[in-house]
């Protein structure tokens, strides 16, 4: 099983459960289920085409929780092209000025359309990005692919390492690491906890919960600089049988202090950003 997680695959994160276990199931026979708790063993895996939509909103509050704006990143993803690659298209961003307001039209992210690469660690290099034009839209649609990377190593990587209701720490996720020159990120500890069984479409899923606290960021991009703390947390479901991602949400909070070029104050953000990945048929 190729490893997609490394130290700098999270998550980017730039203004960026535990509980109890459930068996959600549509039997009565109970030792069937039983019999999934002991331990994490996929079957076989799904290499077949499989698409997804990610959708992010982004919103901005102040010190006092303040509504500022809000945005919205939507995107389709493909995967099981064939060797390992992946696709991006159907990317567009959409704003509002207020709480209740509705999205403005969207705007398509064209330099993200059919964009296809291997998940590995040369997606946080520079080059990868140079066709990006230096945007906060660009960042956000860098986000799109970091997040689903950042989703399937959690979802795939450390499987054999899970046992039920138990707290495992991955090891390589820590320390500090450079985005694609747009700033760095820092980790404290990432851990992963399996905490039951769901079920969709009468198919079994695992699922796996993650967080991850007192991370720091820094971004440096033309006329804008931030610093500031974040966490993110959420759930990801993993199919017993074929390995494929069911669902996947993520959640994070951020406050970072921003100074703007021309602006003789420094900003205070709070950032609140809520991902939800679903499967397309």
């Amino acid at each position: 099983m190729k490893n997609y997680v490394r130290k700098s695959l999270t998550a980017l994160l730039f203004i960026l459960f535990a509980g109890s276990p459930q068996i959600t199931v549509g039997q009565n026979d109970q030792s069937f289920v039983n019999e999934y708790f002991n331990k994490i063993e996929i079957k076989s895996i799904d290499e077949s085409l499989q698409k997804y939509r990610m959708t992010a909103i982004y919103t901005n509050r102040d010190l006092y929780g303040k509504f500022i704006d809000k945005t919205k990143v939507i995107g389709d993803y493909t995967r099981g092209l064939g060797d390992d690659l992946v696709k991006w298209e159907n990317v567009y961003t959409s704003k509002s000025a207020g709480v209740n307001e509705p999205f403005s039209s969207a705007i398509k992210q064209d330099y993200m359309e059919n964009i296809t690469y291997v998940p590995s660690d040369d997606m946080l290099n520079a080059a990868r990005f140079a066709n990006f034009p230096p945007s906060a839209e660009a960042v956000y649609a860098r986000n799109l692919i970091w997040d689903m990377m950042g989703i399937e190593g959690f979802a795939w990587d450390h499987l054999d390492f899970l046992e039920l209701n138990k707290t495992y720490l991955i090891p390589e996720i820590t320390g500090e690491f450079e985005m694609a020159d747009v700033g760095t990120y820092s980790h404290a500890t990432v851990q992963l906890c399996w905490t039951g069984i769901s079920v969709i479409d009468n198919m079994f899923y695992a699922v796996i919960e993650y967080e991850a606290l007192d991370n720091i960021v820094n971004i440096t991009m033309p006329a804008i600089k931030t610093q500031g703390t974040e966490q993110y947390w959420g759930t990801v479901l993993v199919s017993l049988e074929t390995r494929e991602i069911g669902s996947a949400v993520m959640y994070s909070g951020s406050m970072q202090e921003i100074e703007i070029a021309g602006m003789e104050n420094k900003l205070l953000i709070k950032t609140i950003r809520e991902l939800k990945l679903e499967k397309l048929d």
